[in-house]
């Protein structure tokens, strides 16, 4: 059984999906709803992605509305990822409190507001995991891990995102002791596609590297 979890993030064709399926990580993610990100993709696709998924699939999306929570669970997701606003009406949906869907509440900055945040969320079930990542999320940049507050404040397992590549990762693993890893431009290719090949179905993923980062985890 995997140690650490990993979850590969941005999935936005099927040839990402086979990509995935090979690599067998434990979950995957698809940005919706937010389209200032070139990996944003619409709920339609997402729901054709995720069906052909042999993993859990990860609603990621930026201070979602109560709406598109609501359908992002009638998709079929289990799993949805918060970054910005957590809208505190979300966590009184049915799909929540039933734990139909359950939520990742990504922290991207370590302040005074996140730390009151996440002593409100540490005894709520309706939240299961926290994301710890950059400022600016699917960037690529990491952040000084020795701000993430100790287990003892948590008092949930947590997911590391941030300019994890398969180069890094073993580092971070050891150094961190994550639940789970989280990686999305780590492993894109070196030249991406146009947006508008990406809308068109062409893959921004790198095969090889989803691959890489799962098999050096694994090796932990």
């Amino acid at each position: 059984m995997r140690s650490t979890k990993i979850k590969i993030c941005g999935l936005t064709c099927d040839e990402d999906v086979d990509s995935v399926n090979e690599a067998q990580p434990d979950y995957a993610g698809m940005v919706l709803f937010f389209p200032k990100s070139r990996r944003n993709i619409s709920l339609e696709r997402a729901e054709k992605l995720l069906r052909g998924l042999k993993m859990p699939g990860v609603a990621v999306t930026v201070s979602p509305t109560v709406k598109q929570v609501s359908d992002i669970a009638e998709a079929g997701f289990t799993l949805l990822q918060i970054h910005g606003k957590l809208d505190r009406e979300i966590l009184k949906l049915n799909c929540v409190k039933s734990g139909k869907l359950r939520i990742i509440r990504a922290i991207n900055s370590i302040n005074e507001e996140s730390l009151k945040e996440i002593e409100y969320l540490r005894d709520r079930d309706e939240v299961s995991l926290y994301l710890f990542d950059a400022a600016e999320p699917g960037s690529g940049s990491s952040f000084d891990w020795n701000s993430i507050p100790d287990a003892s404040v948590l008092c949930k397992p947590f997911i590391l995102a941030g300019g994890l590549r398969p180069e890094t990762v073993v580092e971070a693993v050891k150094t961190v002791h994550p639940f789970a890893v989280d990686v999305s431009s780590g492993v894109e290719k070196d030249e991406l596609p146009s947006i508008q090949e990406v809308e068109a179905g062409e893959s921004m993923k790198s095969r090889d590297k989803i691959l890489s980062f799962v098999q050096n985890v694994d090796r932990i």
